[in-house]
């Protein structure tokens, strides 16, 4: 969740609030990203998320056993997501456990993401602004303030294709059009008010002889 504290300092709590209770309710892999990204019973994908923002997708994708390394260039937004791992870390528990199969790292995912061979990476652009309540309307107003917007969103893609070794996963609004200069998904999942595009990704393999 992302909040203001009683200094109206902008926060990342990944204990409390929606995330805390998101992890509490127990929805599990049956829920639309893990789907998408290719869970299944005895199957945990390495993951990378290459625009963090919020970092709850990426706590989702850890709780259910995920090794998720997350890319954010916003220098201020990789300060909050840094303290709040910190602060799940020293939460203990369950959080603790979580927060330790998330590793964060703070640069260009065009570039990060050429050093990197994940199973599944997943992108979530920001979009227009939605309009489902005014608390999503406020918070999403927050985080466009910190993060800007992301005008170089098919580039991450066509990087994320390049990297990821089984599927890229594309965040985007249920009813937004395709990316323009995107290839169309291998197939899409849809939750309430978001879908998810899934590109398998086939390499081809190398031989020894």
């Amino acid at each position: 969740m992302a909040r203001k504290d009683e200094s109206q300092e902008f926060v990342v709590d990944f204990v409390g609030g929606a995330v805390g209770h998101r992890l509490r309710s127990g929805e599990g892999r049956g829920q639309a990203l893990p789907k998408a990204a290719g869970f299944s019973k005895g199957r945990t994908p390495t993951i990378v998320d290459a625009t963090a923002g919020l970092g709850r997708d990426a706590f989702l994708l850890a709780s259910l056993g995920a090794h998720v390394t997350l890319i954010e260039r916003s220098p201020e937004m990789h300060a909050h997501l840094q303290d709040g791992i910190a602060r799940a870390l020293a939460a203990g528990g369950i959080y603790e456990e979580i927060a330790c199969r998330m590793k964060l790292l703070h640069g260009d995912s065009r570039e990060l993401l050429k050093t990197l061979s994940p199973d599944v990476v997943v992108v979530d652009p920001m979009h227009p602004p939605r309009h489902n309540s005014a608390l999503v309307k406020k918070e999403m107003r927050m985080l466009r303030d910190v993060v800007g917007s992301d005008p170089d969103q098919l580039e991450v893609m066509e990087a994320a294709l390049r990297s990821a070794k089984k599927r890229v996963v594309l965040k985007w609004p249920l009813r937004a059009a395709p990316m323009e200069g995107l290839q169309k998904p291998s197939h899409q999942i849809c939750g309430k008010n978001t879908r998810y595009d899934v590109f398998m990704v086939f390499r081809a393999e190398v031989s020894d002889d």
